[in-house]
């Protein structure tokens, strides 16, 4: 029985790669920690290369996102935006006081533009 088609694997795949650069991680890296070799989560983010539920919960959890984030058929637009949610809140907590404070103004600058539409 063929439990994934090449669509699911790929938007699988895309979405790992998306979780990993998010995470600010390079495949170097991601590999290492998964004791792979880097062309390994090169073929896996292509789409090429199965993963198994352990590998698959084990990215997730370096990531920082959900296996069901990862493998989502569909398209839930609340667990996406939770996500990206989680995601941006990880970037943002590496971000300098100085930079914060930059951000929160730019945004407010956006806000601001979209109330006069």
């Amino acid at each position: 029985m063929k439990v994934t088609t090449h669509d699911q694997r790929t938007e699988i795949a895309s979405r790992l790669r998306a979780a990993r650069e998010a995470a600010g991680l390079s495949q170097g890296q991601v590999a290492k920690l998964m004791g792979f070799h880097r062309p390994t989560i090169s073929e896996i983010e292509a789409g090429r290369r199965r993963i198994s539920a352990d590998e698959l919960t084990k990215l997730a959890d370096i990531y920082g996102v959900g296996v069901e984030w990862i493998t989502s058929r569909k398209t839930d637009a609340k667990n996406l935006n939770d996500q990206k949610i989680r995601l941006a809140a990880r970037e943002l907590s590496k971000m300098t006081d100085t930079d914060l404070e930059r951000l929160m103004s730019l945004i407010g600058m956006l806000r601001k533009s979209e109330h006069k539409k």
